[in-house]
């Protein structure tokens, strides 16, 4: 079932919806805003607009959700394909007018492109730290030469500040699951990179990364070049 979508639905119909919960592997449940994902230009945090600033080429907006990014980058006139596992999402971002939305698995991805584009840490879809090194593997198969990877995460390290590290697996290694009007989908797994991991491995698997950015919240933009 997809409880995301569905409440994604709801708001996209009638500018408002039920509260949506994210269950977590480390604490309490916590309200995600569903308002988040319909912002416009003038709403989005600094970070979001400097990676969408960078995007060149032929563009892979990977999770793109209801299109939002990929809305901003087709009006500037870039190549872009928007890609998610939710059909309703994907159907959302087709009302909303986005040139070219899929509904696709990023690991399913044979075309080559310019830049892959995760926001709002997209890069959480390999899931573990080894899903993260077998990313940096795979991705390489397509790009094309010059291309880029870019996208946000952050240090979470700050969660376990009044309670130990997991000693069995890589602290940045979340459990999630999406609650909407008294449905729970499937728990799944999501990765926060901090930037000294991220640095050690492209460098490891060999590509060059850059951190352009920084907020206040221990959030990050990272561009990485092969």
């Amino acid at each position: 079932m997809d409880i995301y979508g569905n409440a994604l639905s709801d708001f996209h119909q009638s500018g408002k919806a039920d509260t949506l919960w994210l269950h977590n592997s480390y604490g309490e449940p916590e309200e995600m805003p569903i308002d988040i994902f319909f912002r416009n230009e003038e709403d989005m945090p600094e970070i979001e607009l400097k990676a969408l600033s960078l995007c060149k080429g032929k563009v892979l907006d990977v999770g793109a959700g209801v299109g939002s990014h990929a809305l901003l980058l087709d009006k500037k006139k870039i190549d872009v394909s928007a890609i998610d596992i939710s059909p309703i999402a994907v159907q959302i971002m087709q009302e909303r007018g986005v040139r070219n939305p899929q509904l696709q698995d990023f690991f399913q991805v044979k075309e080559k492109y310019d830049t892959l584009l995760f926001m709002m840490n997209g890069i959480g879809l390999t899931r573990t730290l080894q899903g993260f090194e077998d990313f940096l593997k795979s991705a390489k198969k397509i790009l094309n030469p010059k291309g880029q990877l870019l996208f946000d995460s952050s240090d979470i390290s700050y969660l376990y500040d009044d309670m130990p590290m997991p000693t069995h697996q890589y602290f940045g290694e979340i459990s999630f699951c999406y609650e909407y009007k008294n449905q729970k989908g499937n728990w799944f797994n999501w990765l926060y990179i901090d930037p000294t991991t991220l640095q050690r491995l492209s460098k490891q698997y060999g590509w060059n990364c850059k951190i352009l950015y920084v907020d206040e919240q221990d959030q990050y933009l990272a561009q990485l070049t092969l």
